[in-house]
């Protein structure tokens, strides 16, 4: 158990990707704390975990309000004592051409995707200095690496969290925190499921699957095992890494 006594955040932690995260941390052993505007969803990925004979919490958020994730992050040391592990996990996305899109939307989406990044990045990180350890794992996209025709608002958004990440890696090395970016192609989720609906969203995943080297779209755990491999001692001299889990489908230098 890797992370045996380590607490994590994850933004975003109960469905999808982040719960498939949230089990994997907690499977070595680390206490978890999920922060998701969905609380009972939440609430079936904590009894999911503590059925592991792990300690976790799932606390109602918005990311996207400051104080908010201020009091939740404070909450989650308190009960655990540490915050060694961000996972900034929480997104969404539209499939919409740009042209057609409105200030509201890319509010919403900057917002969710960005602003929850920067908050709760910014949150955590007093915690990891005075304890002089931590580990930041962020969630970008190969979409935010090679651009996808009607996710300019998504693409721009991943892709800002992959460069403050590198930014911040090098500003908090001196701290022994280190931090990167899993970087996903498409993956069986419940989002992905969602911008491709009905026999034409169908025929669109068969097509993409076709382009993939390896013949099949990620599943949420393949995700979370590169994430458990970020935030373990395996990669301790990785910082400001952004790693594709894509099946090979772009091959970025």
């Amino acid at each position: 158990m890797k992370l045996k006594g380590k607490t994590a955040i994850i933004t975003g932690g109960a469905q999808g990707i982040g719960r498939a995260i949230s089990l994997r941390l907690a499977r070595e052993g680390a206490n978890i704390g999920i922060l998701d505007i969905k609380k009972d969803v939440a609430d079936k990925t904590v009894a999911e975990i503590n059925g592991l004979g792990v300690k976790a919490t799932a606390i109602a958020c918005d990311v996207t309000n400051y104080e908010k994730v201020k009091e939740a992050v404070s909450k989650v040391h308190k009960e655990f004592g540490s915050i060694d592990i961000l996972i900034n996990n929480a997104g969404i996305d539209v499939s919409q051409f740009f042209v057609n899109t409105d200030q509201s939307l890319w509010d919403r989406i900057i917002n969710v995707n960005y602003r929850s990044f920067l908050n709760a990045t910014h949150v955590c990180i007093p915690y990891m200095i005075e304890q002089k350890s931590g580990n930041i794992v962020s969630l970008g996209s190969d979409a935010g690496r090679v651009g996808n025709s009607g996710e300019v608002l998504y693409c721009g958004t991943k892709a800002a969290i992959m460069a403050s990440a590198k930014a911040l890696a090098r500003e908090l090395a001196r701290y022994n925190i280190r931090v990167n970016c899993v970087s996903p192609g498409p993956v069986q989720t419940d989002l992905l499921a969602g911008l491709h609906e009905g026999e034409k969203g169908k025929k669109i995943m068969e097509a993409v699957a076709n382009m993939i080297p390896m013949r099949r779209l990620g599943l949420p755990e393949d995700v979370a095992d590169v994430v458990g491999f970020f935030v373990s001692d395996d990669s301790r001299y990785l910082t400001g890494q952004v790693l594709s889990v894509d099946g090979g489908l772009t091959m970025i230098g």
